[in-house]
């Protein structure tokens, strides 16, 4: 008998306390933005310029998660399990819709096609363009530009076959119309080898000629510590990259009560970051300046404050 006593007692706790931790698990906070972090420093940054503004100017707490790659961060925000993300037009149109360049209307931005496409099929959006083009960009050290006389990508078509390109794994999927195969295929260049390379890797290839040619993107602040120099992309293979921060469209009235003014707070970032801000930020984070590397969080609380927004 007191074994059953003690059976019901325990069952009972169980029951009370089960539908808590439930809660505490769900993602359905409402004090709480979630954004899963980039892979990049520029994603980095512009993450802790929303979590310095929203926790400034509204009621709730912003939590950065461990960084995804952007095709899983994106499937975040669409599920409603993160709030937003920053992201560009162009990822949003080739890697997350599957669509090309070719396939915006005739008198449409982009930035506008994608919004539309995105909204009706995935219930997500972009916010106003932050300022920055963070297109893909084919680069090479001066010492080959100078050798093989290069200045657009076309240039390359006539020597590729003594030259061998490298650039991160990423660039190398299927996911989106602006990768390697789709590039070489559009440019007709035949690499004398087409490598894939750990990011981390990358740089300290091009450093030791191990690689000529690679693929960045424009506003990294490490093409500045290995001097590359742009290829204009002549035949405009890449579209743009516009940055701007992605959400779902239920984020405002999620945070209705707690933040009536969010979209307004996100809203400050809109065309207020060039491209050559970007790249001093983010050589700040990832180089360091006199030997000394600075943090995402700071570099965009400097910004900010800068710019008048951090009271």
């Amino acid at each position: 008998m007191k074994k059953l006593k003690l059976f019901t007692v325990l069952l009972a706790m169980l029951i009370l306390v089960t539908p808590v931790l439930t809660a505490c698990g769900s993602g359905d906070n409402d004090d709480t933005l979630v954004i899963y972090d980039g892979q990049f420093s520029e994603m980095r940054i512009i993450h802790q310029m929303v979590k310095l503004l929203v926790e400034q100017d509204t009621d709730l707490t912003v939590e950065i998660r461990d960084e995804m790659a952007p095709p899983a961060s994106y499937d975040q925000v669409v599920a409603g399990e993160a709030d937003l993300t920053n992201s560009y037009d162009g990822t949003l149109l080739t890697t997350f819709l599957h669509l090309d360049p070719v396939d915006v209307p005739e008198g449409m931005t982009l930035y506008d096609f994608v919004n539309e496409q995105a909204l009706e099929q995935d219930n997500t959006r972009l916010l106003g363009k932050l300022g920055t083009n963070n297109t893909y960009a084919v680069a090479a050290p001066q010492h080959i530009i100078d050798q093989y006389q290069l200045e657009t990508i076309s240039d390359l078509a006539e020597v590729a076959d003594e030259l061998v390109f490298a650039a991160e794994h990423d660039f190398f999927t299927e996911e989106g119309s602006a990768k390697y195969n789709p590039m070489v295929e559009f440019y007709d260049l035949d690499f004398k080898e087409g490598r894939q390379i750990d990011i981390s890797l990358k740089y300290s290839a091009i450093n030791s000629g191990e690689v000529d040619v690679t693929v960045v993107y424009a506003t990294d602040g490490l093409n500045k510590e290995a001097e590359l120099v742009i290829l204009e992309d002549d035949r405009n293979f890449f579209p743009e990259y516009n940055g701007a921060l992605l959400v779902n469209d239920d984020i405002f009235e999620k945070f209705e009560e707690k933040a009536p003014n969010l979209e307004e707070v996100l809203e400050q970032l809109t065309g207020q970051i060039s491209d050559e801000e970007m790249v001093d930020m983010t050589y700040a984070t990832d180089v360091g300046i006199d030997g000394e590397t600075s943090t995402p969080e700071a570099e965009a609380r400097k910004f900010l404050e800068a710019k008048g927004l951090l009271k």
